[in-house]
């Protein structure tokens, strides 16, 4: 252990140094994605194709072998979009992620609910979505990026009429609004309600994409509706939100 010690260079260890700090980084930048939950995949077909080779079991390491001929190409098909978007990141984000302030996850879900409660009361739609584990950084191409504290009146003056930046979803992500104006998949379910308007099917949309909480405002009803992996809560009061957002969000 002391020979190879010994036999280290400082140009090893900055060379060792910037290759952590570089997988430290994408790690951080893929952390909540899909892209994660990919790779978590893949790494369970490597270990598959191991254990077929040391079981024996030929048939399937034949097929494994030659899928696995062409992984790099795969991971280039698969990743492309956050390929794309890490590359962009790179000049944009802190070079150490330092810490900043943020608000304590009570006292954001407490101004979600209140200034879902006043856009309720005013009949003015929105749509604000709530990430989790599942990052929503693709649905947030399109919007406008925002960096700020979540605030009733922000939330408020996004949605008013208006407003230029009315339409679309409003996305909370790491306890910040980071995002605004943001197209969102509709849902395909044939068995939805015909009445129900783009809000709805949007929200409906991205939850089941992902495993995001969506609250809808419908300006037509003034009414409230959670929706929580392709399912909608309709019709809930501001107390019956605020619950049910303490359970679901960890922000």
């Amino acid at each position: 252990m002391t020979e190879v010690l010994g036999q280290l260079r400082w140009q090893d260890g900055l060379d060792i140094g910037i290759i952590s700090f570089l997988v430290y980084r994408l790690l951080q930048m893929l952390r909540g994605s899909r892209a994660m939950q990919m790779i978590i995949g893949l790494t369970v077909i490597m270990l598959a194709y191991f254990s077929s080779r040391a079981l024996g079991l030929f048939t399937l390491n034949w097929i494994l072998d030659n899928f696995l001929g062409s992984i790099i190409l795969v991971i280039i098909v698969i990743f492309q979009s956050d390929i794309r978007r890490a590359l962009t990141q790179v000049g944009t984000a802190p070079l150490f992620g330092a810490e900043r302030m943020v608000q304590r996850r009570e006292d954001i879900i407490e101004e979600i609910t209140e200034a879902v409660r006043s856009l309720a009361a005013k009949r003015i739609g929105a749509l604000i979505v709530l990430e989790r584990e599942v990052g929503l950084n693709e649905y947030m191409e399109i919007g406008t990026r925002l960096d700020a504290r979540v605030s009733r009146e922000l939330l408020e003056s996004v949605f008013l009429p208006g407003s230029p930046i009315h339409d679309g979803a409003l996305v909370v992500q790491k306890r910040r609004v980071t995002a605004v104006r943001c197209l969102l998949p509709l849902s395909a379910n044939p068995h939805l309600r015909t009445t129900m308007g783009t809000r709805h099917r949007a929200a409906i949309g991205v939850t089941e994409e992902t495993d995001a909480v969506a609250i809808v405002v419908s300006e037509q009803q003034g009414t409230i509706s959670l929706v929580v992996g392709g399912k909608v809560s309709e019709r809930i009061d501001a107390t019956r939100l605020r619950a049910v957002l303490q359970g679901l969000v960890a922000l």
